[in-house]
């Protein structure tokens, strides 16, 4: 992905549907995931790699108190909740619209004595209003799913992005890892509610005299 491009996909606004933004297909990833587990010990997939989590561990150590409350927004099979816990951070929570993603997620917490992480299933693009007084949201591929959904993509996003800025305390962080927006176009799409804070170093490279990140970790902070 081309940081520096001048090509956008329908404004910048908008992508091709796919079936990763439905969750049909999340579930068939993470029952199959659960199987593998319970057979195999296997977790699955660490979304964008452990040198993402680690980066965002790293900017957490530097910038965020291990009392300080912490949701992971789709955590999925729940590795970066594990990684959190072992850095010493208390009050974390998971959630995913996904039912067996939270299944496989609380296997995996309980198999490693972290089974005091509060878990929940909730859908963030309808209306939500049982979460509250987060101090970080943590966003690790949810956006870009979210971005692939084939039913009415950006209302969704626009209903995403308001209920995390409900859910997060006066100056919360919002922190957003994603392979399908760039550093410019996750500032725009998200600065109704948020202001941009920081930019997490990524990997980059060079194409035809253009720089670009293949991912984006980006640090908000509510407005």
């Amino acid at each position: 992905m081309m940081e520096d491009s001048s090509i956008e996909q329908d404004n910048g606004d908008n992508l091709q549907p796919s079936e990763l933004g439905t969750k049909e297909y999340w579930n068939a990833v993470y029952e199959r995931d659960k199987v593998n587990y319970e057979n195999h010990g296997d977790v699955g997939e660490v979304w964008f790699g452990e040198d993402s989590e680690l980066r965002i561990l790293r900017w957490l150590q530097m910038n965020v108190d291990v009392e300080k409350r912490i949701i992971d927004l789709g955590c999925g099979n729940g590795m970066m909740l594990v990684e959190l816990a072992r850095e010493g951070y208390k009050e974390l929570t998971g959630n995913d619209y996904s039912r067996k993603a939270i299944d496989l997620c609380k296997n995996i917490l309980q198999s490693q004595s972290f089974d005091k992480i509060k878990l929940m299933v909730l859908d963030l693009t309808e209306d939500c209003h049982n979460l509250r007084n987060f101090n970080v949201a943590l966003d690790k591929g949810t956006y870009d799913a979210i971005s692939l959904n084939p039913d009415n993509a950006t209302a969704k996003k626009k209903k995403y992005i308001k209920n995390v800025s409900e859910m997060l305390t006066t100056d919360g962080f919002f922190i957003v890892t994603s392979c399908n927006w760039t550093e410019k176009e996750l500032i725009r799409q998200i600065s109704s509610e948020f202001n941009h804070f920081q930019t997490i170093p990524t990997p980059s490279f060079s194409f035809g005299g253009k720089v670009g990140n293949i991912i984006s970790s980006v640090v908000f902070k509510k407005k």
